[in-house]
């Protein structure tokens, strides 16, 4: 027999309590990640290529007896560093609070009520409440139970999930395995039953914790996407290798200045070496998934934010996430004679509804975590208050739970001085119907009733009872003589902000399919409510059972609705899907929905009632259950891919023009416009702006409005480099136009310097500007905050004029003084060498309307 425990009659801990035990022992962690602190961050900065360089361009420069311009430009290493610095650090910190947000969650008492926290502030001390699907978050000793069996291979290693029993005096700890134990440990995951236990260990003094595993932290991965730009980087890199060796050898043999000659190579290496796309990476996907966070949507694995964007098709559950997940018990139906609660005034329940009511309770949770329990057990308290048709003080002897074949439930009660054992069942009309043995008129009875409360919106459940001597239960419900009480019908409203968020999918080109366990005649009726596409149209499980592959691959589709499924059937549903060419987004809560989330391209959990086992599965984690913070996700994903390939768009052009005039110059024996502390200044520039400036950048006003972007478009595609590669040689014959003006008006080397160097500076600043979006032109994007961009854009400026104005720094630059004619001559070059890409784009945009 298993125990009756009450969930009401624990106290649990106070809240000051468990905020001083958490003060003093300190979290439930037991994560062996050492944090970054400042000397490692500036550690690992200090390994980049680019700093290398630049430390050892600044001992060439000692080597040739020119202190000062050795000092500078390790004052522009120091620069660069900090600005690096920053970068690493405010990523530090998004992953920071993202490893807190991913810790497992737990259900706990204190202050006599259930509370969800995180698990890392599970104290020593504090009551848990365990079902079916929770991670156990520390090692604790079971108090109360039903049924209660933990699957503990993780420590283990033994694949049978182990019986828990009630500890019987004091708290104590065994050691894992075996069955008929009180003990549970952290990582174990329950699997049937439910139960109360009380924490006796955290962190490190855990069972887990003493193995020295690591559990539930978010590592940034390796996507698809980093690796291609590792393999890029080291493409480039190699090139300039071959380019700083060829410069060397070229200058020592035409100029016999080899020290000179080496510097040189240097310069053509820093100018080809695109360290910054591995840093655009980090920064883009760290702080995007830090700010999917700030939109209720966790990141559990960095590839999803890359998926996002693409994803064609969401599949999302009804109840929950399209609807309120707010039951409320609108119609029961007895006897064939229906009462309408709409219209319960406080007036008495007619008697003939008494027992359906009374059995609905009984077939409940004495104090429910579940919707549908809890819009039950608010009925009885409504309508039974103060009659013999509450049982408070009947004993709970057996469950017989849920299962696939069976999707119905039985209660066992026992009155304290009764002698026979009373059975309450609920579930699904049909199984209700089957435990009922019900014949074809009955069945089609039912079916009319069913039918109608679906039509409606409604939910609904069958309930029946039963009697049974004292003897041994039985180990199947259909034992029981069941007879048949009535119907129940609840509605769950739909979410306001669904409808708008399904439209807005629409817009952009992804559909959205319904899956429930309801009836199709519920299901069409959220449907149309949601205005969601073809609700007349749908499958029911049943169908899908009888479909071979080919013929659901056939059928998917062009149908939205799939009604009476069972979590197995979602896994079919994501394959057929996939196998058709979409890229799939799929909710899911509980256990059984974890292969559907594993095969889906983006399995997205529910973070308030969802299983552990699920968030386990599943790369996003919705932690407001809410369909629109899907939309909302979906959304930032678009952003965050568009800026960043703005970002790399940017890169690979910026590279263009400073590799061409620090290689043209010795290949030509023309005069060197480059110097390493030159392409310092230019780093300067180049890194914020790619890594900070462009994550910050506002979405495009049609993000939402255009299909999603091909399952194979690269970052690297062929059109994404040639454009970038062209608008980077465009700015460099600009730029180098102006150079060779320069040398053929006889100007000195310091004057033919400043000239291309300021030019180049501006198209830099002109690049960023053009390259804000793809769609808009420069003036149209000047209205979009960006407050980080224009901090870059006028420190650059300040900086330039520094360089222009004071004579020290000029002179550390070898730069003569710049006329203001000359000035706005660089001004001009610089802008109108991307004047050809803002006509581009309102030719381009001119031309859609045309297309489509």
């Amino acid at each position: 027999m298993d125990e009756d425990w009450e969930i009401g009659a624990v106290a649990g801990l106070s809240s000051e309590e468990a905020a001083r035990r958490l003060k003093e022992e300190g979290p439930n962690d037991i994560s062996s990640r050492k944090k970054r602190n400042v000397f490692k961050i500036a550690y690992d900065i200090f390994r980049e290529p680019m700093f290398l360089l630049l430390v050892f361009a600044g001992g060439v420069y000692l080597l040739l007896g020119e202190t000062r311009e050795a000092l500078a430009l390790l004052s522009f290493v120091l620069l660069i560093m900090v600005i690096t610095f920053i970068q690493e650090r405010r990523t530090e910190k998004a992953l920071g609070a993202l490893r807190n947000l991913s810790s497992p969650r737990a259900l706990v008492i204190r202050d006599g009520q259930k509370r969800r926290i995180a698990g890392i502030e599970v104290v020593r001390g504090d009551i848990l409440v365990l079902g079916e699907g929770d991670r156990v978050p520390a090692d604790a000793s079971v108090i109360a139970c039903s049924n209660l069996m933990v699957d503990e291979s993780l420590l283990t290693g033994e694949s049978v999930p182990v019986h828990k029993i009630p500890c019987e005096e004091r708290l104590k700890m065994g050691a894992p395995g075996g069955d008929s134990q009180p003990s549970i440990f952290a990582g174990t995951l329950v699997v049937k039953g439910h139960g109360l236990a009380e924490v006796c260990a955290v962190g490190s003094q855990t069972e887990m914790g003493r193995l020295g595993k690591v559990l539930q932290e978010i590592k940034p991965g390796t996507t698809p996407l980093q690796r291609e730009t590792r393999r890029a980087v080291l493409g480039i890199s190699l090139i300039g290798m071959a380019l700083f060796i060829l410069v060397v050898v070229v200058y020592g043999m035409t100029r016999h200045h080899w020290v000179e000659g080496l510097l040189v190579g240097i310069t053509m290496a820093m100018a080809m070496v695109p360290e910054e796309l591995p840093v655009v990476l980090t920064v883009f996907l760290t702080l995007g998934a830090w700010r999917l966070s700030k939109n209720q949507v966790l990141t559990r694995t960095v590839p999803a934010i890359e998926t996002l964007g693409s994803a064609t098709v969401l599949c999302v559950d009804k109840t929950g996430t399209l609807t309120l997940n707010r039951m409320s018990v609108k119609e029961i139906v007895a006897d064939n004679e229906s009462y309408y609660f709409d219209r319960f005034q406080g007036s008495s329940l007619p008697e003939r509804f008494h027992e359906l009511v009374e059995f609905s309770v009984l077939a409940s949770q004495r104090d429910p975590v579940d919707p549908v329990e809890k819009a039950i057990n608010e009925l009885g308290k409504m309508t039974l208050d103060n009659t013999e048709h509450l049982h408070r003080d009947w004993i709970l002897e057996r469950e017989y739970p849920l299962s696939p074949e069976l999707m119905a439930l039985s209660f066992v009660w026992r009155s304290p001085d009764g002698q026979d054992y009373v059975i309450a069942a609920k579930g699904a009309p049909e199984a209700i119907a089957d435990l009922c043995h019900f014949d074809r008129d009955q069945l089609e009875e039912l079916s009319r009733q069913v039918e109608r409360l679906a039509a409606e919106g409604m939910r609904v459940l069958g309930v029946a009872r039963a009697s049974f001597h004292m003897v041994d239960l039985p180990r199947d419900q259909h034992t029981f003589a069941f007879k048949f009480l009535g119907l129940v019908g609840l509605e769950d409203p739909v979410r306001p902000s669904v409808e708008e968020s399904v439209r807005e999918c629409q817009q952009a080109g992804i559909r959205v399919v319904m899956i429930t366990g309801d009836y199709p005649g519920t299901a069409q009726n959220v449907a149309r409510s949601i205005s969601l596409p073809y609700p007349h149209d749908f499958i029911t499980g049943l169908e899908m059972d009888q479909m071979s592959d080919q013929e659901l691959k056939e059928r998917i589709g062009s149908v939205n609705i799939f009604a009476r499924v069972v979590p197995e059937q979602k896994l079919r549903i994501v394959k057929a899907l996939k196998e058709s060419g979409e890229i799939v987004a799929m909710t899911g809560d509980g256990v059984n929905d974890a292969p559907a989330l594993k095969a889906a391209d983006i399995g997205i959990a529910m973070g308030l009632r969802g299983t552990d086992v699920a968030r386990e599965a599943a790369s996003l984690v919705l932690l407001d259950d809410d369909f629109s913070s899907i939309v909302k996700a979906v959304r930032m994903g678009r952003r965050i891919y568009d800026n960043l390939r703005k970002a790399i768009s940017y890169v690979i052009a910026v590279h263009v023009p400073i590799a061409g005039l620090s290689l043209l110059p010795v290949l030509f024996k023309l005069p060197l416009i480059f110097s390493p502390l030159l392409i310092a200044f230019l780093e300067i520039i180049i890194d914020p702006s790619c890594s900070l400036a462009f994550e910050a950048e506002p979405e495009e006003k049609n993000v939402m409005r255009r299909p999603p972007r091909g399952s194979k478009d690269s970052m690297f595609s062929k059109r994404n480099v040639l454009m970038s590669l062209l608008q980077g040689l465009i700015v460099l014959i600009v730029v180098g136009g102006v150079y060779a003006i320069s040398l053929i008006r006889g100007l000195a080397e310091n004057e033919v310097r400043i000239l291309t160097f300021t030019t180049l500076v501006v198209a830099n600043l002109a690049l960023i500007l053009t390259n804000r979006s793809r769609e808009s032109t420069i003036r149209e994007t000047l209205g979009s905050p960006n407050s980080t961009l224009w901090w870059i854009f006028f420190g650059t400026l300040v900086i330039l004029g520094i360089a222009l104005v004071l004579p020290p720094v000029r002179d550390i630059f070898r730069f003569a003084p710049l006329p203001l004619v000359d000035l706005s001559i660089c001004i001009s070059a610089g802008c109108f060498s991307v004047l050809w890409f803002e006509v581009f784009k309102v030719v381009i945009r001119g031309r859609k309307p045309e297309e489509t």
